[in-house]
């Protein structure tokens, strides 16, 4: 309370008294003072088993942790690359049980015991892929930070096409998909190349899959 007499206090010093008040029981928090911590608890940890490229790999990280961060992280797999990290650029890809995701957008304990192919599982310099030698042949990249995105993806297209699932640019849902330019496009869109290879992609892809686009011969 104000003193008999005392000059009233101006709104500008009210409110460095009340700042002031306020950083108190922040500053106890901080040091400890008896109160919870200021990050909140300590995070969980969780063990989990993934099969990758062939290999059983045991792992304990933080729960929190995704699947694209344990491969590069812990595992040291560094062609899976982190671009957006949001989901929308594709360049995480990888195939689990033989389905592409994005690595990205999904946390590494809800693949216990799965089978995840990475870049590294699908070849080798001295032992290409048929994909990846296809993508160097037709020039398929430029600065190559997409492209181990990009070939994860273009082989389960062509897995997804031998299986009969249809995309947004199946003109027939009751006949099987064709390996066509507008099916690869369709289905490859979600794996962005700022570089701008889309064509060459393209071909390669013809070309593994024995087929000709755009009238170029595989």
């Amino acid at each position: 309370m104000q003193e008999t007499g005392s000059p009233p206090l101006s709104r500008r010093d009210a409110l460095i008294v009340a700042a002031a008040g306020a950083t108190v029981p922040a500053a106890a928090t901080a040091q400890g003072g008896g109160q919870e911590r200021a990050d909140g608890p300590a995070p969980a940890r969780a063990r989990v088993s993934l099969e990758v490229n062939g290999r059983r790999r045991e792992l304990e990280v933080d729960t929190r942790t995704t699947l694209l961060d344990a491969l590069r992280e812990h595992l040291h797999l560094t062609g899976s690359k982190k671009g957006c990290d949001h989901g929308q650029c594709g360049a995480c890809t990888v195939m689990v049980g033989g389905r592409r995701i994005y690595s990205c957008l999904t946390l590494a304990v809800m693949h216990e015991g799965d089978a995840v192919t990475t870049i590294e599982g699908l070849g080798q310099p001295g032992n290409l892929h048929p994909m990846q030698a296809a993508f160097v042949k037709h020039d398929g990249y430029q600065c190559g930070y997409c492209t181990p995105g990009q070939i994860c993806s273009a082989t389960a297209v062509l897995e997804e096409i031998r299986a009969g699932i249809p995309s947004h640019a199946t003109a027939d849902l009751t006949a099987a998909p064709q390996v066509t330019a507008e099916e690869i496009r369709e289905r490859m869109s979600g794996n962005i190349c700022r570089c701008g290879a889309y064509s060459n992609i393209v071909d390669a892809m013809a070309e593994v899959a024995g087929t000709s686009v755009a009238g170029r011969p595989a």
